[in-house]
């Protein structure tokens, strides 16, 4: 006759603990990104008229893609990927 080992077994319940001891120590340990930048790096990003233009830029093409207004020029496109893998070889 064959025994049946009952469903709390030993050996499987130490792997299950093992597993839910993993998962706390992962869940207790993750950690978060992040990023200080000094108030001397804020003031050159606020102060730099590169920056403000070229958020300005950025802002006018969101808007635009927003509006559904944004149009691309699929042949100046091909252009500058040309002109920038030409570059590199």
């Amino acid at each position: 006759m064959m025994k049946i080992n009952p469903l709390n077994n030993p050996k499987i319940n130490a792997y299950k603990q093992h597993i839910q001891k993993q998962q706390e120590t992962q869940s207790k340990h993750q950690a978060t990104d992040q990023v200080q930048i000094s108030k001397e790096a804020q003031h050159l990003q606020q102060s730099n008229p590169i920056v403000e233009a070229r958020q300005e830029k950025v802002e006018q093409i969101k808007q635009q893609v927003q509006n559904g207004t944004y149009e691309l020029d699929a042949k100046q496109t091909a252009e500058k990927i040309i002109e920038f893998w030409g570059r590199r070889s």
